[in-house]
């Protein structure tokens, strides 16, 4: 992964969007007009974001209770902060971001997109019953003895 074009995009790109679309709808709704939606959407996200951390927190609880293992409510909460961290950061593009993260229909889409991409194997050998089958189902089998070296003699 290019590390090089996200941070292109990052520190040069969104900023510069961000002021376009401040200069463009100051324009049209005026300057404290502006402003006062930016301060608004944090207010929002801080609250929204404190609402829905609970409700994970407590969802991840439970699945830990039953023994579930709660891979997508991790997920859920990593999305949260990253949604959190977006509507705190001023702008509207970033706000619109963060608050896709932070509702949980478009949230939890979010993430099963983002799964369905990704294929995840169990190492543990739950899956086929034996924890010794390596990745291309090769039994890989022998001894080892240890053998004690002595510098001195």
């Amino acid at each position: 992964m290019r590390l090089f074009p996200i941070l292109l995009a990052l520190f040069i790109i969104l900023p510069l969007v961000e002021i376009y679309l401040f200069i463009q709808i100051g324009g049209f709704i005026g300057a404290l007009a502006t402003v006062t939606c930016v301060v608004l959407t944090a207010l929002l996200g801080v609250s929204l974001l404190r609402a829905q951390g609970f409700q994970t927190m407590a969802k991840f609880q439970r699945q830990i209770a039953m023994g579930e293992l709660p891979a997508e409510t991790m997920l859920e909460g990593v999305a949260l902060l990253i949604g959190g961290a977006l509507l705190l950061t001023p702008g509207f593009l970033t706000d619109a971001l963060g608050l896709l993260c932070l509702l949980p229909f478009t949230r939890r889409a979010i993430i099963r997109g983002l799964l369905s991409g990704l294929s995840v194997r169990s190492f543990a050998g739950s899956v086929r019953g034996s924890s010794s089958e390596t990745r291309d189902n090769r039994i890989i089998e022998g001894e080892a003895k240890r053998k004690d070296h002595d510098p001195w003699g």
